[in-house]
């Protein structure tokens, strides 16, 4: 397996451009091209199917918060919702030529292994504006083919920005680097009832840990459904309770 580089030398200051631009406006056309190219791919050789988008807010702040075992996570994640999303990404990503791709198509860097206060000014700025920010509860990729451990960052973004988070499981991407030998696991992606934590200004660590081990029970749950009972049992459940909630709403209230 080949080692992960978690320190990157180049200063700070490399990363302004990125950081600037997705504080300055949305994804452009880079955006729109990654999705044409890669969704049949996606959709046909990995079979993908998403469980309850329609959970994922239609407008407004929102964070977006999976587990992550592959590169392809965020694109699994991107191509069945119609509102585009950005994500953080590892700051040894951004070298030519992939790093203008990234830049327009609405990623911005993160420095791993240094408190990297940029990468969370740009994350702020862009739910401030009302759209979506992608962040992996478990601050990396897993590699051992299990789901890792909560990192406060994502409990710090909610609990400061105040956003609503929705909680995500991705199943079957712990594969996908196979496809060097022509395997193609399924893959699922299950959307999970949305949260709100109360907005705390200077959230201490231990509470943004807490915060993140919140999300992240629901994104276990999920999980270890999928992988226990698989996609079609899944889907069943989904469906039982929107129908379910539907027959609730028509229900005359009483007393």
């Amino acid at each position: 397996m080949k080692e992960q580089v978690y320190v990157d030398s180049r200063p700070p200051e490399h990363f302004a451009r990125f950081h600037e631009r997705v504080r300055r406006g949305r994804p452009d056309w880079a955006y729109e091209l990654v999705r044409l190219v890669l969704t049949p791919y996606l959709a046909l050789f990995f079979r993908t199917r998403v469980i309850d988008s329609d959970k994922v807010p239609t407008r407004g702040p929102v964070m977006i918060a999976p587990n992550h075992f592959s590169f392809l996570d965020h694109f699994f994640l991107a191509i069945y919702l119609r509102r585009k999303v950005q994500f953080l990404a590892k700051s040894q990503l951004f070298k030519p030529p992939m790093q203008f791709i990234y830049s327009h198509g609405g990623v911005f860097p993160i420095q791993r292994g240094r408190r990297d206060e940029e990468a969370f000014e740009s994350a702020h700025a862009i739910l401030a504006r009302g759209d979506i920010v992608v962040m992996y509860a478990e601050g990396g990729r897993s590699r051992t083919g299990e789901l890792g451990e909560p990192r406060p960052g994502l409990g710090r973004l909610a609990l400061e920005s105040g956003a609503t988070v929705v909680p995500t499981a991705i199943y079957g991407s712990e594969h996908a680097r196979n496809w060097k030998r022509l395997q193609f696991p399924k893959v699922t992606v299950q959307f999970g009832d949305p949260l709100r934590f109360e907005p705390v200004e200077s959230p201490e660590r231990e509470q943004a840990q807490e915060a993140s081990e919140v999300v992240f029970e629901e994104i276990s749950g999920m999980y270890a459904a999928l992988q226990k009972g698989g996609r079609r049992r899944a889907v069943r459940a989904a469906r039982a309770a929107r129908r379910g909630a539907e027959a609730a709403g028509r229900r005359p209230a009483t007393g």
